[in-house]
């Protein structure tokens, strides 16, 4: 945008080192918009000062924020909570500028893969047997232990570009996929695991005291490793907790997005990311 007398008064005082004037400063800029940030990048390129360096690049994060906020706000109170859609949002927490085209694109050739394959007569674990075979053999992911100094595992783009994700974020390609090809797999809520079930089809009481019924087997994103009913009992003895039926019902997408912003916010723990941390949270908040 052209820059005028009171943004060009603005950019000067981006080195005042009152942090209140400074506050005052960033205010007024943010409130130009997403139109100011060619002007801000010009200055940061022509400015030698590391320090003001670092308040420009923090001035550009709040825009994009702000930004980002609003999306997650109209994804939030949109009919259908379109999970694709909310991990590609998370990923722009980062990655302001991520063009989901290409990533839209690498999906769809792995659903065409998967949907070559499938047919009718299939059992419920022959289905999933496909899906984890053409994604984790013939494409190539791989599952990471959940592992919080690597941001790029939780992000869905950069699982797709490494073939690498952790439980929670393969999760989200493996259900995104399974909701493409109309198969009813579905997160389930069990303590510190990020689970899928395949239910028997037909099933949509979220009501009944005890969905566990409903489920055919389980599913580990992290591998593809298929769990019966008694795997699952015994990991609940081992963690010394009751199964009880709310652990077993599917998870609303909303629900899978906020968990996705609490375990990628756990990312950002030293003091000085702590800005980061709080705006994940308070996404994550945005959600409830």
């Amino acid at each position: 945008m052209e820059t005028n007398k009171e943004l060009t008064a603005l950019f000067h005082l981006i080195d005042d080192p009152d942090e209140e004037v400074f506050d005052a400063v960033t205010q007024k800029i943010v409130d130009y918009g997403m139109p100011v940030i060619p002007n801000l990048e010009n200055l940061w390129e022509t400015t030698p000062n590391l320090e003001v360096q670092h308040r420009i690049e923090l001035l550009i994060h709040k825009l994009h924020y702000r930004d980002l906020t609003e999306e997650f706000r109209q994804w939030s109170v949109s009919g259908h909570h379109d999970l694709m859609l909310g991990a590609l949002l998370v990923g722009k927490f980062l990655y302001p500028d991520l063009s989901t085209t290409s990533v839209m694109q690498e999906i769809e050739k792995v659903r065409r893969n998967i949907w070559l394959e499938l047919n009718n007569y299939l059992t419920p674990l022959e289905q999933v047997n496909i899906v984890t075979s053409i994604l984790y053999s013939y494409y190539g992911l791989k599952g990471n232990e959940t592992n919080y100094q690597e941001t790029g595992d939780f992000l869905i783009h950069k699982v797709l570009e490494a073939k690498r994700g952790n439980q929670i974020s393969n999760g989200i390609l493996y259900l995104v996929l399974c909701e493409l090809l109309d198969i009813p797999v579905k997160a389930v809520n069990i303590p510190k695991q990020f689970i899928l079930a395949y239910f028997k089809p037909g099933y949509s009481d979220e009501s009944l005291p005890n969905p566990i019924n409903k489920i055919e087997f389980f599913v580990d994103p992290t591998s593809g490793q298929v769990f019966t009913h008694q795997d699952v009992e015994g990991y609940f003895k081992r963690i010394a907790v009751p199964p009880t039926g709310s652990y077993f019902k599917p998870l609303k997408n909303k629900k899978i997005i906020q968990q996705l912003l609490d375990e990628f916010s756990k990312c950002f723990s030293e003091e000085k990311d702590e800005l980061k941390k709080n705006e994940l949270k308070d996404l994550s908040k945005l959600l409830d």
